[in-house]
């Protein structure tokens, strides 16, 4: 593949993610901090329908030889603090580096300081990796995945996970419908879209 295909692809399957994202509200900063306080369940839908859909998609390429696995290499340290730091993030921004996007394509004025900070955290991590290195390497196993521990094809292990996420996504539906959420007018954030669109965030800056 070269590199014009690449970037097209790269950009093709971005076009698709904010669309998805868009349809889907999960950009709403209502629906983002929904869903860390376990109030809405919108948002892990979709992204676990993401993640099964992606299984099925790179086990078949896998499978069918089009494909490599390069998985990287795990970091206890570094997935945990920068997890909790991540998450932390999301929930006083109302956004995560994806959905920043679309809700500065939506005319959320607030995302742009979010985009700063975010760019601003990156700059500051770069500059400070080579110190926080070995801290960030130590205990590391190396290269880990279900696959490998288990012995299992990862096609087929791709495939049983699918399977059990798309059954879990089925509970989940029945137990918390997504119409009870969006509401009739299909909007994640029904009456609390109105602030929104002045660039404020429910339940952060009142």
């Amino acid at each position: 593949m070269s590199v014009l295909q690449a970037v097209l692809l790269g950009l093709a399957m971005g076009l698709v993610f904010g669309v998805a994202l868009e349809k889907s509200r999960v950009f709403e900063p209502g629906a983002i901090v929904g869903q860390m306080q376990l109030r809405r369940f919108i948002m892990l839908k979709v992204f676990l329908a993401a993640v099964a859909t992606g299984l099925a998609v790179i086990a078949a390429m896998q499978g069918l030889g089009m494909t490599k696995l390069f998985p990287k290499a795990t970091l206890y340290g570094a997935d945990l603090v920068g997890g909790l730091l991540l998450g932390a993030g999301i929930v006083l921004a109302g956004a995560c580096p994806g959905t920043v996007f679309a809700q500065l394509g939506a005319g959320y004025r607030d995302a742009w300081w979010t985009l700063l900070g975010g760019l601003a955290g990156a700059l500051a991590f770069s500059l400070l990796e080579p110190t926080l290195a070995p801290m960030i390497n130590a205990g590391s196993p190396g290269k880990l995945t279900l696959s490998a521990i288990w012995d299992v094809p990862y096609p087929l292990l791709a495939a049983v996970f699918a399977v059990l996420i798309v059954a879990g996504l089925m509970a989940l539906e029945r137990w918390r419908p997504w119409r009870e959420e969006v509401g009739e007018a299909g909007d994640a954030m029904g009456e609390a879209a109105a602030p929104l669109a002045r660039g404020r965030a429910p339940g952060l800056a009142d």
